[in-house]
């Protein structure tokens, strides 16, 4: 049976052979090699290598990969992967994790464990998020990005668009977007 390795890389800049290179040192004989250059935000099954290795690989085979987020972009992405690979009795080793084969009932439960520690240090991310913003708030700061116009500008902007100015020209005037100057006026239209 045949062993294929899947690597991935963000940027164009990188590139996926030293993945390779670690899985060989480790002694794996790789037979078919993919490797992606795609932001790791996109998953798994679309990705154009490793659905082409997903089309390639046959039932009982073997896939090494240096780390588990070569696998997928968050817990639930690899946790399907996984579960589609291990339907195909297809192995699948993470060098990260030891040579640890993710379908077998240890690094099934080795996932299980993965995926919850993921989803709660996202949800502590996201409380501690939420905490700092409340902090700042009640300390008067103004969140969000700085507006491009001063409140003058807006005031300008608005009684000149009330006159029949059109909205590209108020655009190039104040040199901004489009968008700027409908978003100007329609803040005051809102709160009226």
């Amino acid at each position: 049976m045949a062993t294929f390795a899947y690597g991935r890389v963000s940027t164009t800049e990188q590139s996926a052979d030293n993945q390779r290179i670690e899985i060989e040192a480790a002694g794996h004989q790789v037979d078919f090699w993919f490797a992606d250059t795609i932001s790791g935000k996109t998953s798994a099954t679309q990705r154009p290598q490793f659905a082409a290795l997903l089309g390639q690989i046959r039932n009982g085979e073997t896939l090494v990969v240096a780390k588990l987020d070569r696998l997928g972009r968050d817990a639930q992405d690899v946790g399907a992967t996984v579960k589609l690979l291990a339907s195909r009795k297809i192995a699948v080793i993470v060098l990260q994790l030891g040579k640890l084969d993710l379908t077998s009932p240890a690094g099934k439960m080795m996932l299980t464990m993965l995926a919850a520690v993921a989803e709660m240090e996202r949800d502590l991310l996201v409380e501690r998020t939420q905490a700092g913003l409340a902090r700042a708030r009640s300390e008067g700061k103004t969140l969000g990005r700085p507006s491009k116009t001063t409140p003058q500008q807006r005031v300008d902007i608005i009684s000149q668009h009330a006159a029949g100015e059109s909205v590209s020209s108020l655009a190039r005037v104040y040199g901004v977007s489009r968008a700027n100057i409908l978003g100007v006026i329609q803040k005051i239209s809102r709160s009226c």
